[in-house]
């Protein structure tokens, strides 16, 4: 993963069609205000993966409820790899 881009709250206002392209290659951007970190600017694809996993964070199972397929992806799911 590339470097979190960080840049001052007044640039990243100035210069926000820059800062748009660039956060496509490094996915996050920070920004600052008097060297604290105020807000961030998030890709496309960092946005989306974002959402992801906010989504499993919510989601409830009860374990009596799981259907089949479910518990068969449990059962083959390999640690670390995100499933299509």
């Amino acid at each position: 993963m590339a470097e979190v881009l960080r840049v001052s709250a007044t640039d990243f206002s100035r210069s926000f069609a820059k800062y748009q392209d660039e956060a496509i290659a490094a996915k996050v951007i920070e920004i600052t205000s008097h060297g604290r970190v105020v807000a961030g600017y998030l890709s496309a694809s960092e946005l989306a993966h974002y959402e992801l996993l906010k989504r499993r964070e919510r989601e409830v199972l009860i374990v009596g409820e799981l259907d089949d397929e479910t518990i068969s992806d449990i059962e083959n799911a390999q640690y670390g790899v995100v499933p299509k």
